[in-house]
């Protein structure tokens, strides 16, 4: 270990009991979304946190969000005054809880349990902490590093890093982009696109003694599904080149009927039925040809038996991707690779990754971070201790090979 690796190690072994003591604050604050709610409470504790740490915080509201969301907002912060920008990206909305008690956090054999310690509080407090390290560490030559913390991944990220681009605050000079997504230990250079659609059948309602007078959309719906079933088997038969998790499966990944609904009562023929299509797709493919693609085969379903149907694209989100060989992504694997002690293998996430908004950009962007996705979602979500310090020891290295 050189005397700049073992300087940074040393100077987040000796804050240790504060990681921990603002994650575990952090995760008491229920920032379940959906709905949305308690954001603006946990950018407060947040923009404290930074400001303990000299990472000269802000928080930005964000206009025409939608209001079901609590305080909608943006903690922004930063460390060092270069030219050279390095982004450093979180989100501090959870998605919601199997129990209340999670939203207090436990700790047992050197892991913090409670929802949000993996996705992603916990790499959250690795990256103010790896920033503030670079910066107190004399890392920052050249540069500095800009922290963006928004507050609505969990349900598309559209009003948080959406407005982070619209509003012009993402650099396309920026060298590059990580975000604490709980990446096992590998880095996500990729990640998939999604596109989801609500499709809403009308028929006419009548009472089950004359039901010979309605028009049932729920069998309509019935028939406007069978093709788009056949569509999702085709669609995960079409796998990825690019590396992966060897458990998650390569194709492009469809849900239909996530969510579906519709009629009045029991006894009533149903007038009205609805069904929603969720895709997460392999980047090779091209999602506005699938959404036209998707949108003919429902219609054609529809005309067949003279079905009333609309289809409303709700989510369309391009996928990402870096070359494993831009020297952005092999300065990062090199240095996770002598943190962690092994080799950090590149790989392609399975869902989509806020990655996207900064590599349309041109911006060479990556998820790496402390926690697993196995884990994230589920009662049990946790993240290692030690592994939220090597994560932080990894951002602080890397902003130094990154911005020197």
């Amino acid at each position: 270990m050189t005397s700049a690796a073992r300087q940074v190690q040393e100077w987040l072994d000796g804050r240790a009991r504060e990681m921990t003591a603002l994650l575990e604050r952090l995760v008491a604050v229920d920032t379940e979304n959906p709905p949305g709610r308690a954001l603006g409470r946990c950018a407060r504790i947040l923009h404290q946190a930074m400001d303990d740490l000299g990472l000269s915080p802000e928080i930005i509201e964000i206009p025409g969000a939608p209001p079901e969301l609590d305080e909608p907002c943006i903690v922004r912060g930063t460390a060092g005054q270069g030219d050279r920008l390095l982004y450093f990206h979180g989100h501090f909305d959870v998605v919601p809880a199997q129990s209340d008690q999670q939203f207090t956090a436990m700790r047992r054999d050197g892991k913090i349990i409670g929802r949000g310690t993996a996705d992603m509080k916990g790499g959250i407090v690795s990256m103010l902490y790896g920033a503030a390290a670079a910066r107190e560490l004399g890392l920052l030559r050249e540069g500095r590093i800009v922290v963006h913390l928004v507050c609505d991944e969990e349900t598309g990220s559209v009003a948080g890093a959406g407005h982070l681009r619209d509003a012009g605050m993402i650099d396309p000079s920026a060298v590059a982009m990580v975000t604490a997504e709980p990446s096992g230990g590998g880095i996500w250079n990729a990640a998939r696109g999604a596109l989801s659609l609500r499709v809403d059948v009308r028929g006419r309602e009548a009472h089950v003694g004359q039901a010979d007078r309605g028009v049932n959309a729920f069998r309509h719906m019935l028939h406007i599904a069978r093709p788009v079933e056949r569509y999702a088997a085709e669609m995960a038969e079409r796998h990825t080149a690019f590396p992966m998790d060897p458990d998650d499966a390569r194709g492009t990944m469809l849900v239909v009927g996530g969510r579906s609904g519709g009629g009045s009562n029991f006894n009533v023929v149903p007038g009205s039925a609805y069904f929603t299509v969720d895709g997460r797709y392999n980047p090779e493919e091209d999602l506005g040809a699938e959404a036209e693609r998707l949108t003919a085969l429902i219609e054609e379903a529809a005309r067949e038996i003279g079905a009333d149907v609309s289809v409303q694209v709700t989510q369309l989100q391009p996928s990402a991707s870096t070359d494993a060989g831009h020297p952005a992504a092999a300065a990062l694997a090199r240095v996770a690779g002598e943190v962690e002690g092994a080799e950090a293998p590149f790989q392609m996430c399975a869902g989509i990754l806020e990655i996207r908004w900064y590599a349309q950009l041109g911006i060479p962007a990556f998820g790496y971070g402390p926690g697993r996705l196995d884990v994230s979602h589920g009662p049990d979500e946790y993240v290692e201790e030690a592994a939220m310090r090597r994560a932080a020891a990894v951002y602080a290295r890397y902003a130094g090979e990154m911005l020197s």
